[in-house]
């Protein structure tokens, strides 16, 4: 492999070349879009028989109808008891933490009533219907599925309607035991950009969703964007990204696995340390070598740290900050000796690992925090999936008498500043003369 570039904050083309480091294509493939725009479409105008075609000509699954490509509970359950002891006692532990931890986000209503009466307030209330997005067959992502799945069911989500494609016919256990665990209400064997307009405009057999979550691939991400609109999506996600900060003080194994932990993802992936101790950044360096080597992805992390890593040696630690709040990482490990200190400069990123101890790998699995996290520099104005995506708000107004008279005259004097009589006459139509 060829040694990971090195960077340093001090030289005179840093900001130029960091630039070029994180930045990502965001040029739409043709092809991709010329595919999923006619797809869309057919499922759009045609429903099921769309559904089928696709899923015979994509997925090579032959189907009289819809209803043979649903995956009855009874199934899933059956799946969870397939399972070896072991990895199923995983799964339940991990689904604890992810639910002990989203039960915390719960949003109640709440009201107030002002001294002449009027009450105001706001109505928390769950969506109703929603669609999640679970690549299949040899991918198995059932922490995508715990992830996704347990804070829906926390708020409340009435059925939560599963996708996932089985391509020959080929059913992932560790997927549909996740489904069951989380308390999924249908799982259909159905994937691609036809599974999310399926989801998104409802077909004969697949109900109309409110929101579609889940990752995927090319054709899935931009089915995902076509459709918003006509339902909400949690995020168009890009490729996962780590930047660690590190004092010098850590195992540089640890280290050094952590960065290809995120490259072994795809080549796209983003694995980057920063550090003031050049000694230390070296040290990592040859750990990365050492350790690449008996990975069975090791031929994806190695394109991942020569496209798009880096070891970056900062003036000092809170130079290190300022960096990492320009990159705003999805995950950030400040694998430091006071990290609380640390992290109250940071400002932007989508889940902070904090200490030598916190290994992003955790968060991905059983931490408890979702891991569902904003990328590409997302996380300077969006947050982790959470129970609060699955819920929505609407405002409670109960105007009484007296409050009519009041803000009437209030409402009437600044819509005639705007210019909209009807709405001041609206207002004044309550007020006693």
């Amino acid at each position: 492999m060829n040694q990971v570039r090195r960077l340093s904050s001090t030289d005179p083309d840093f900001g130029a070349r960091l630039a070029a480091l994180t930045a990502i294509d965001a040029t739409r493939d043709a092809a991709v879009e010329s595919i999923v725009v006619e797809v869309l479409e057919e499922v759009k105008k045609r429903g099921d028989a769309a559904l089928l075609q696709y899923t015979e000509r994509f997925d090579r699954i032959a189907a009289a109808n819809v209803g043979e490509l649903e995956i009855p509970v009874a199934k899933l359950r059956e799946a969870l008891r397939r399972l070896n002891p072991a990895l199923r006692s995983a799964l339940e532990l991990a689904a604890d933490r992810i639910r002990v931890f989203h039960e915390r986000q719960r949003s109640d209503s709440w009201e107030y009533t002002e001294t002449d009466g009027t009450r105001l307030g706001q109505r928390v209330t769950p969506l109703e219907r929603v669609g999640l997005y679970v690549p299949g067959g040899r991918a198995a992502y059932p922490s995508s599925v715990l992830m996704n799945a347990v804070p829906a069911k926390i708020a409340g989500v009435r059925e939560l309607v599963m996708v996932t494609p089985t391509p020959g016919g080929e059913r992932n256990d560790l997927v549909l035991a996740a489904a069951a665990i989380a308390g999924v209400d249908r799982v259909i064997a159905i994937g691609g950009a036809q599974a999310i307009a399926a989801l998104a405009y409802g077909t004969e057999t697949i109900p109309k969703v409110d929101k579609i979550v889940g990752p995927g691939n090319a054709y899935v991400a931009a089915a995902k964007r076509h459709v918003f609109g006509d339902v909400g999506i949690d995020m168009i996600a890009g490729p996962s990204e780590i930047l660690i900060i590190c004092d010098g003080g850590t195992d540089p194994d640890w280290i050094a696995m952590d960065l290809l932990a995120q490259a072994e993802h795809d080549e796209m992936a983003q694995a980057i340390l920063l550090s003031p101790d050049a000694n230390f950044i070296g040290q990592v360096a040859a750990s990365i070598e050492r350790l690449v080597s008996d990975l069975p992805r090791s031929q994806v992390a190695r394109a991942s740290l020569e496209r798009r890593g880096a070891l970056i040696q900062t003036r000092d630690l809170g130079d290190a900050c300022d960096i990492a709040n320009l990159i705003a990482p999805e995950h950030l490990e400040l694998s430091v000796e006071e990290p609380e200190k640390l992290a109250g400069l940071i400002h932007n990123a989508g889940a902070i690992f904090l200490g030598r101890y916190s290994s992003e790998a955790l968060g991905d699995y059983c931490a408890g925090p979702n891991h569902v996290l904003p990328t590409s520099r997302s996380a300077r104005f969006s947050s982790p999936l959470g129970v609060y995506d699955f819920q929505k708000r609407s405002s409670l107004i109960h105007m009484s008498p007296a409050g009519a008279q009041t803000l009437g005259k209030l409402a009437a004097t600044l819509a005639d500043g705007e210019g909209l009589s009807a709405h001041g006459r609206s207002a004044m139509f309550r007020v006693k003369s």
